[in-house]
């Protein structure tokens, strides 16, 4: 039951400030006015995203709860070139952390529960999940030249709308 009460307090706690993040949501695309943070000087990119998964749980004797949140922060997202395809481009980005939370989801909802070993294996489950988070972000801004190959952009944003598509049953982040 304490491991409840730390993940309730967490979230108490960061609730502050939440104006800063956008959670995902089909309806919501990004603008260029989401992005707060000053350009990085030192990166020759267009625009960064900054996204994150989070994932609050806690467990008894029998089961385990979670939630997972994927978010939007504005005062770490920023940009440099402003257009369309850069915009669709980062948009990209934020909908490959979106399939990874449902991905998460997944992979907490087919976790055959063990109270002994629960901490160390959803950790486990999220580190694997974060790796292959990281390794599609990369993919994707290697294959489409960071948005600037048009017909792989395009490729990729059917991709990305085609697996969120297959994942939706896990678009529901809480078990209770």
């Amino acid at each position: 039951m304490i491991t409840h009460f730390i993940a309730f307090l967490l979230t108490a706690l960061t609730g502050v400030g939440q104006a800063n993040f956008i959670e995902w949501s089909p309806s919501r695309k990004l603008t260029w006015d989401d992005f707060k943070a000053p350009p990085d000087v030192a990166s020759t990119n267009a625009a960064l995203t900054s996204s994150s998964i989070n994932v609050e749980f806690g467990y008894d004797e029998e089961e385990l709860q979670f939630n997972i949140k994927c978010s939007f922060d504005k005062n770490k997202s920023w940009v440099r070139i402003r257009n369309n395809t850069i915009l669709l481009h980062e948009q990209g980005h934020f909908d490959i952390a979106e399939l990874h939370a449902r991905k998460l989801n997944q992979a907490l909802k087919a976790y055959h529960f063990n109270a002994k070993t629960v901490s160390n294996d959803v950790n486990r489950i999220y580190d694997s999940v974060m790796t292959l988070h990281h390794a599609a972000q990369n993919e994707y801004d290697k294959e489409t030249d960071f948005s600037r190959n048009k017909e792989k952009q395009t490729l990729w944003l059917k991709k990305i709308a085609d697996d969120l598509q297959g994942l939706k049953t896990y678009a529901a982040y809480s078990k209770q």
